[in-house]
């Protein structure tokens, strides 16, 4: 028996049944809608990686000023993670989600209006702190309805989103621009608006169809609730289960293990939202008259890579010891994509094939980081512990794009950067190799 199901009802075979039964209704439930959710969150959020052309030429953008603003939906994001994701554990995930949809579908149809370098600062701003906690208050509510085994594979479809929105995005985003002219708007404008649109709609959705807790599924009889929550509870190490409000962080800010996952994420992050925002513009400085929606068509192709990574290797972490290994390698991977795209000279497809090594583990690595805060801590604990790995690591997002940025500026060369992100990501793997699970973990390892 694994480490992760070792301990509460599931360690009954007949109660393992009927979990294993529980556990893929909950899947076909709750996956699809938030990973549509996700989806839509991550093209708002990086959709202007397509517009990054169109806006040098329109409102006299640079690159530098670029990477900066998209960094800065980052600093702002990560300053309220944590509030978002305590407020979402008191007033319920319904609500919350609900209104962090409205809030960030409204300010990304208003990127439409960007004129000059600091409206588009400001505006990328308010987005950042419009979708405060969406992810971590996600994976949040994934620890309310699966127990420790199957985290890692419910965080690895839920990135899915992330993939997906990359797929449909960037060729998307590449359609759109070509709808400039149309009404007397650009292209970039169209892009903003239609796009932005579909997270206010799908917001009633999740207001009438998502249920909190467990206990409120009408889908579930009230003997598989309880057993569900028999066996989270006894999965639950007891650490951070009284604190309240900011006292959560108390528990987290004590915990060494969470403090390297932290460090691990922040290499992770630097990685991937340096791709997101700067891989429409990599690709088509290979060849400058490539149209919007070939580059678009390319861009897609490692994020399918890291679609297919996302659903086959999470499955592969039932351990901590297969966890740590997937994290560490991965990264080397991550560091070896990379290598062979900043070598490629003038070769495309060459560059693309880095590209898609790389990408294939993006999702893969994350995964696996996010299960430590469940397996660790309790209660809010848990809530402040996903924030803060979420806060502390997206600082990635800001600094990753913002030195992709400059160096480009400085260099003119698109690729530049990605040695800053090469070595980080090897340093990333260093670390993940010190990573271990709860001390409840590690005696049953043993034994």
């Amino acid at each position: 028996m694994s480490e992760l199901t070792a301990v509460g009802p599931i360690a009954d075979p007949q109660n393992r049944s009927r979990l294993a039964r529980i556990t893929k209704t909950n899947f076909a439930r709750l996956m699809p809608l938030m990973i549509v959710i996700y989806i839509i969150a991550f093209i708002d959020r990086t959709n202007i990686g397509m517009a990054k052309s169109a806006l040098e030429v329109d409102i006299g953008l640079t690159a530098a000023a670029y990477g900066l603003g998209a960094g800065l939906f980052f600093f702002a994001y990560s300053l309220l993670e944590v509030p978002s994701n305590l407020l979402m554990h008191k007033l319920g995930a319904r609500f919350w989600i609900a209104r962090i949809m409205i809030t960030w579908g409204v300010l990304s149809m208003l990127m439409a209006v960007v004129w000059n370098e600091w409206s588009f600062y400001i505006l990328r701003v308010l987005l950042g702190a419009a979708e405060a906690g969406l992810y971590p208050g996600m994976i949040l509510y994934i620890t309310y309805w699966f127990p420790r085994a199957d985290r890692a594979r419910a965080i690895g479809l839920f990135l899915l989103g992330v993939s997906l929105a990359n797929i449909i995005g960037a060729p998307l985003g590449g359609a759109l621009l070509q709808l400039d002219g149309l009404g007397g708007l650009h292209g970039w404008q169209w892009m903003f608006i239609i796009e932005g649109l579909p997270a206010v709609l799908l917001a009633f959705w999740v207001w009438f169809k998502l249920p909190d807790r467990p206990r409120q599924a009408k889908w579930l009889s009230d003997e598989d609730k309880q057993l569900l929550e028999e066996q989270l509870a006894a999965e639950d190490d007891g650490k951070g289960a009284q604190a309240h409000g900011f006292r959560a962080l108390l528990p987290v800010a004590k915990d060494r293990i969470l403090w390297l996952v932290i460090a691990v994420y922040f290499t992770h992050q630097v990685a991937v939202y340096s791709l997101s925002y700067f891989l429409p513009s990599m690709i088509a400085g290979f060849d400058p008259d490539m149209a919007p929606l070939t580059v678009g068509l390319i861009t897609a192709i490692p994020w399918i890579s890291a679609a297919i990574g996302s659903v086959l290797m999470p499955r592969l972490g039932t351990t901590i010891g297969r966890q740590k290994a997937l994290v560490s390698g991965g990264l080397v991977a991550v560091a070896a994509g990379l290598l062979i795209s900043v070598l490629s000279g003038h070769n495309l497809l060459l560059a693309v094939i880095g590209f898609v090594l790389a990408a294939f583990w993006f999702f893969v690595i994350q995964s696996m980081l996010f299960t430590f805060p469940g397996r660790r801590l309790s209660g809010m604990a848990v809530a402040a512990g996903i924030a803060l790995i979420n806060t502390v690591g997206l600082f990635g997002g800001f600094l990753g794009p913002t030195i992709m940025g400059s160096l480009e500026t400085a260099t003119g060369n698109p690729l530049a950067g990605l040695w800053f992100i090469i070595g980080l990501a090897v340093c990333g793997a260093l670390l993940a190799l010190g990573l271990k699970g709860s001390g409840r973990e590690t005696a049953v390892a043993k034994n």
